[in-house]
């Protein structure tokens, strides 16, 4: 996929973070952000010390977790008729969705599994003192899982999204390229805002024509743990985790 690559800054204070990042309303990836984090820390050892870190900071509450089977390939998407989703949906505590992310990395094809914006302060209380971004006043949540991806999609609000274990590869498309993405039903879609029904790993350029327009405008990077990725408001993003543990906190925000 061509794409531009998407700036970089490594060290920010919170002062040219909003004065020069968000005021220039374009994505930044801001390396190496949350690398002296605990739990990052855990993250680099091994996707083993990460699992064990979460388990232990479990306060039992539980969250929203999907289920994949192995054929949809981690791609969070829509049944074949289109009038459902791909994914079962659970409520469990972290722990136990931490535990099927350590058993399913022994699957040669396992299926996918993944915690989607639970908030940290209910569920895992202590890792926000641990983990603290004097960058941001927002309330932190928490994505957990093996290798899933995330149809292009946009928020309404700014973002700030920290890896904290495992890779994700980031696409980006600047809002106007909401007409080229090939966009599904506004008020039916697997997470919540509507998504791109292009699949980027296999894309049908017979079915979705004007995809390759978009992709004149894609920008791609892919974050380690520690780095971190600015996401201005209605910034259109494909996010894809690639290891066997992937852990993101991010960090929603409207301005004022």
């Amino acid at each position: 996929m061509a794409a531009q690559p998407i700036a970089e800054i490594h060290g920010i204070t919170r002062e040219r973070f909003e004065t020069e990042i968000v005021a220039a309303s374009k994505p930044v990836v801001l390396r190496g952000l949350v690398a002296d984090w605990p739990a990052t820390r855990h993250g680099r050892d091994s996707p083993e010390a990460i699992c064990r870190y979460l388990i232990e900071r479990d306060g039992g509450a539980p969250v929203d977790a999907i289920l994949l089977a192995p054929a949809e390939r981690g791609r969070i998407f829509y049944n074949d008729a289109m009038d459902g989703f791909n994914f079962v949906r659970n409520r469990l505590p972290v722990a136990r969705v931490v535990e099927q992310v350590a058993r399913y990395s022994h699957f040669a094809v396992p299926p996918a599994v993944a915690v989607q914006s639970a908030l940290i302060r209910d569920c895992m209380p202590r890792f926000s003192d641990e983990n603290p971004l004097p960058l941001l006043d927002a309330e932190p949540r928490i994505w957990i899982g093996n290798a899933i991806v995330t149809p292009a999609h946009y928020d309404h609000a700014q973002n700030v999204a920290c890896v904290v274990a495992g890779r994700r590869r980031f696409t980006l498309f600047p809002p106007e390229q909401i007409g080229n993405l090939h966009i599904g039903p506004i008020d039916f879609a697997p997470a919540g805002p509507c998504i791109s029904l292009v699949d980027f790993a296999n894309p049908d350029h017979a079915r979705f024509p004007r995809f390759r327009a978009a992709l004149e405008h894609a920008r791609i990077a892919e974050l380690g743990a520690g780095d971190a990725i600015y996401i201005p408001l209605r910034w259109w993003h494909h996010v894809a985790s690639l290891d066997v543990c992937n852990v993101l906190v991010n960090y929603w925000w409207t301005a004022d």
